[in-house]
């Protein structure tokens, strides 16, 4: 399975602890395309269908659902956790992932 930055994968993120999003549920990889070929991690911000407004949130629609990427709950993870490949982001959805996370981690 070829996994590319900006897909939309399937995630098993269980086992959590705290406020960590839990369970199986749709991901957007944001690690570059070099280390997702290269290593056996992958960098990624959940999905969720809570539509709360939030500065690190970015709204999209995906399979006729809205959702929000989270993020705030960026997380490394092994590519075993990875069940299958979704979608992808459109351009429009990718520029605002970028400013929002160059926004939140880079200013």
């Amino acid at each position: 399975m070829e996994i590319t930055q900006y897909s939309i994968v399937l995630v098993n993120l269980d086992p959590t602890l705290g406020s960590e999003i839990k369970k199986t549920r749709p991901c957007v990889v944001v690690s570059p395309d070099e280390m997702n070929k290269y290593l056996n991690t992958i960098v990624l911000a959940p999905m969720t269908t809570n539509l709360k407004k939030y500065p690190t949130r970015v709204a999209v629609e995906h399979d006729r659902m809205k959702g929000m990427i989270v993020i705030d709950q960026i997380r490394t993870v092994d590519k075993v956790r990875i069940q299958k490949v979704l979608g992808r982001l459109t351009k429009s959805e990718i520029k605002a992932c970028k400013d929002i996370i160059r926004e939140t981690f880079v200013n």
